[in-house]
Formats: C-alpha cells, structure tokens, sequence
C-alpha cells in the first residue's frame, strides 16, 4: 500500500487556509501546515499544524527530509520575505518541488491618490508631506520605523498588542479583519485621518480600507511587495497551487 504523498503548506493566510481545506479532503495526501507562530490565536487549518520557525533553510531542509515531504507550497503572507527565501534554498537542497502561492496586488484605479514606497522606512519619509493623522495597517511589526515622528499622530491597527519602539503619540486598535468599507470609513471620521499607510499585501479582506480612503479624499502610501524569489513558480490562488500539486505528484 503506497504512503499518502506527504504535502507541506507554510501558512497563516486565508488562501493557505483554503488550499489546507482541500488538499485534506484526499485520503491520497497527508497534509502539514507551518504557521510561524506570530499570531497569539492564528486560525488553524485542516489537515496536521505544526507551529514555529524551522531554524534557518538548513532546519528546513532537515525536516522535508525527516517527514519525507513530497512538495512544498509557500502560501505565507506576501511580506513574509525571509521564509520564502529559506523554502527556495531548502527545497533547492531536498529535490523537493516548490510553489509560491502568492494572491495578485493591488492596482490603483484613476481616483486612487496613491504613492508607492520600496519599505517602511521609506514610507515613514514620505509621511509627514502628506498629512499629520495617519492610520496605521502595516500589523505591528516594524512600528520602529515611524518611531522617530514625533509630530504625527497614529492609529496602529493590528490582531496582537504591538512592542515598543512605537510612534509616542499612537493609539492602538485591536482587531482582525474582514472589514467593511462602511466600517472602514466611520474609522476614518472617527479619527480625523489623513492619510493611510498599508503594505500591498492584496485580497479583499483588507481592501475596504483602499476603497474608503478614495472615498475620502484620502492619500495612501502603499509599500510594494517583494518579488518571489527567483526561479520558483507563482499561482495566483488555491485552485491553481492544485493543479500544480497534481501535476508535480504524477
């Protein structure tokens, strides 16, 4: 009797959720999603959970070999840069075949006033041309870049309480999305915000912010997303990343 093929899923986003959900559904397959444990409750997906970094590509590499994987699919958050990087170089390692699972960016529309950044330091540079009451949603790591504006005010909007270093004057929100635009907007009433800072992470759960913010007037700094790394495939959503797996398993 053949052994289910072994598929291992670096999660923690909706679309990783749904692939997990599928591919748990084959008895042919034995599912393991990897979530790095920076959530306090992430939201588990089906098949087997594991939780925690791997220890560097190396670490990686160990484990697809210990757990005999069969093929690696990074569905982690856009901006999850590091990891991607590792899964390149352990599956590189292992002879393990690997796929990005990576939902499309955001593209501004003609009453979009948007102003795209390569980082969040470059994004805290740019700030203090365009307003002086900004709404936060870049999660609350890496707040220290704005650190050093003392003369702007912030509302810092993330699922955990975020650490110092923080902007001083910073009131923190609480919260985990989908939002609404409707709900977005009266969060922009409500705090006389001027200007919105997000990272071009995509999907429609966090996109009511975009839509309330051209609603208002608003500008938005986005900052651009790192590329996948170099020479390994990109599906743009679950039903792709399984066409993939099924044709790297045959």
């Amino acid at each position: 009797m053949h052994r289910p093929r072994h598929v291992l899923i670096l999660g923690g986003t909706t679309e990783a959720r749904r692939l997990a959900a599928e591919l748990a559904a084959d008895s042919a397959l034995r599912v393991t999603s990897s979530l790095a444990g920076r959530v306090a409750a992430p939201r588990l997906p089906a098949g087997q959970v594991r939780i925690g970094g791997f220890g560097g590509p190396e670490g990686l590499a160990r484990w697809l070999r210990e757990q005999q994987v069969d093929a690696l699919i990074d569905a982690t958050h856009p901006f999850a840069g590091t990891i991607s990087f590792n899964a390149a170089r352990a599956a590189a390692d292992v002879h393990v075949p690997l796929l990005a699972l990576r939902r499309p960016g955001w593209v501004a529309g003609p009453a979009d006033d948007w102003h795209p950044v390569g980082s969040l330091t470059e994004a805290a540079d740019a700030l203090p041309a365009l307003g002086e009451r900004a709404f936060l949603t870049t999660g609350r790591m890496g707040l220290a870049a704005f650190a050093h504006l003392e003369d702007m005010w912030f509302l810092v909007r993330s699922v955990d309480a975020p650490e110092p270093p923080m902007p001083a004057r910073t009131e923190v929100l609480l919260d985990r999305g989908p939002f609404t635009v409707e709900g977005e907007a009266e969060l922009l009433r409500r705090y006389g915000i001027d200007v919105l800072v997000t990272k071009d992470s995509g999907a429609a759960a966090t996109a009511a912010k975009l839509v309330a913010a051209r609603g208002a007037g608003i500008p938005v700094v986005v900052v651009r997303r790192p590329p996948a790394p170099e020479g390994v495939p990109v599906a743009a959503d679950p039903a792709a990343a399984v066409r993939w797996l099924r044709a790297s398993l045959t």
